[in-house]
């Protein structure tokens, strides 16, 4: 099982080009079947970019999470506080495989879905 995950640009590229190991989260999806994420670049791009397959799915309170991820977050402390800043835990997806689509597909027409607020399941099947 998959899901769609809305990121902004500047983030989802990052994790195509390795600078951003981990994809951040106030809160997660329940089903422990899912593998995957399916990556919607939101606005202005649009557009889904590729996919990862989950290495796991880390939760801690914000400091702790912030002193494992820091390194290979893609992101400023500053922006993760900010994020984080009403919430006294968070997750962070750590990405073990990703795969950019050579043609980025459109969310409506390729997998019949409009852009989730924090995610969509989806399955091929």
């Amino acid at each position: 099982m998959k899901v769609v995950l809305s990121i902004k640009p500047e983030f989802a590229f990052k994790i195509f080009d390795g600078t951003k190991k981990f994809e951040f989260r106030k809160s997660i999806f329940k089903d422990n079947r899912v593998k995957y994420i399916i990556v919607y670049a939101s606005s202005p791009v649009q557009q889904v970019i590729g996919e990862f397959e989950i290495e796991s799915i880390h939760n801690y309170d914000i400091d702790t999470l912030w002193q494992m991820t820091q390194e290979h977050s893609g992101i400023s402390e500053e922006f993760y506080y900010q994020y984080f800043a009403d919430k006294v835990e968070g997750f962070a997806i750590e990405i073990k495989k990703t795969r950019k689509y050579r043609k980025p597909k459109c969310l409506k027409a390729d997998f019949n879905l409009f852009p989730p607020q924090s995610f969509a399941y989806w399955s091929d099947k």
